[in-house]
């Protein structure tokens, strides 16, 4: 799932990466010069609220199974409940496509090498995974309200 995009203006890589949840309208990446070859090849640094850039995150170069070299890796913030796993795909224009990307195999499809130990199914009684009570009455109805669905907003 595409998420963003990076571009190339005036040398300088900048661009935006959004969610459902995160928005971050002014990305940059920054080149890391280091001799030590585990070093990431970019910083990811973002504008925070007082108009500084502040490093989220780093990308490492990766070659994905048919040889294409592409970027990885994450942002994270201590506002984020996780760190956001990331690929940058190198685009026509120069610079990169950001997409969302899975580190692991999920645990429902049999994977497990580093999936998340929660599970859905684990949860407590009354516990509806952090959503809260359902809106839903026992006749269809949405209860704690008079709004029928038709007269809800369209989106």
């Amino acid at each position: 799932m595409n998420i963003g995009e990076i571009f190339n203006r005036n040398g300088r890589l900048k661009g935006s990466i959004a969610t459902r949840t995160i928005d971050l309208p002014s990305v940059g990446l920054r080149k890391v010069v280091s001799d030590n070859p585990k070093a990431p090849v970019y910083e990811i640094l973002a504008l925070n609220i007082a108009r500084r850039y502040v490093q989220i995150g780093a990308l490492w170069e990766a070659v994905s199974k048919q040889g294409d070299v592409f970027l990885a890796g994450n942002i994270d913030d201590p506002s984020l409940p996780e760190p956001l796993p990331i690929a940058l795909f190198p685009a026509d224009h120069g610079g990169y496509m950001v997409a969302w990307r899975r580190d692991t195999m999920r645990s429902d499809f049999g994977g497990g090498m580093g999936a998340s130990s929660g599970r859905y199914d684990d949860r407590g009684p009354g516990d509806q995974g952090g959503f809260g009570d359902s809106t839903v009455g026992a006749g269809g109805e949405r209860s704690g309200s008079d709004t029928s669905f038709e007269e809800e907003d369209p989106f």
